[in-house]
């Protein structure tokens, strides 16, 4: 696959990690566990501040795989329950870190091959190269709405993010 092309993709997506993680480490304490709205017919966490983070960093992980088939995430994460606890913010961003990882090694080791693979999903199908956009959207969607309940408790967050930021991967 052309170098460019993976090159924009991943600054883009890195970028959409790299606010996800401001918006995170910016979330004071008293906040965590703040829901973002009120659905009386889920578990109250669902809307919580972490797990709406959890949640995004797990589908980031999963959709990475291209496949929901024996996906487990990392410990201590579980999937298809809430933990007896709340997550903390250093477990997220640990998280976090995997996730971007994962994305950046995706990304960069990307073949045509892989771009055109089928990945199969409840809600539908769509090619690895498509999967890759929708889940960058997916992060930036959630990474907005924890940056707007931030906001709106007057916590300040980083800028908007242009390119990913140059950590060691």
């Amino acid at each position: 696959m052309d170098t460019t092309l993976k090159t924009s993709i991943w600054q883009q997506f890195g970028a959409s990690i790299d606010m996800l993680d401001n918006a995170i480490s910016a979330c004071p304490d008293q906040l965590w566990l703040s829901s973002l709205w009120n659905d009386p017919n889920e578990e109250p966490e669902y809307s919580q501040f972490w797990f709406l983070a959890y949640h995004t960093l797990f589908w980031l992980d999963l959709y990475l795989s291209g496949s929901s088939e024996d996906f487990t995430p990392p410990a201590p994460f579980i999937r298809g329950s809430l933990p007896e606890k709340p997550y903390t913010k250093d477990a997220l961003r640990v998280y976090l870190q995997h996730g971007r990882r994962k994305c950046q090694a995706t990304i960069e080791a990307l073949s045509d091959e892989k771009a055109r693979q089928r990945c199969h999903f409840d809600w539908g199908e769509v090619t690895f190269l498509e999967l890759l956009l929708y889940n960058m959207r997916h992060v930036q969607e959630h990474g907005a709405q924890l940056r707007m309940l931030l906001g709106q408790n007057d916590i300040s967050v980083n800028d908007w993010v242009t390119i990913a930021e140059n950590k060691a991967a």
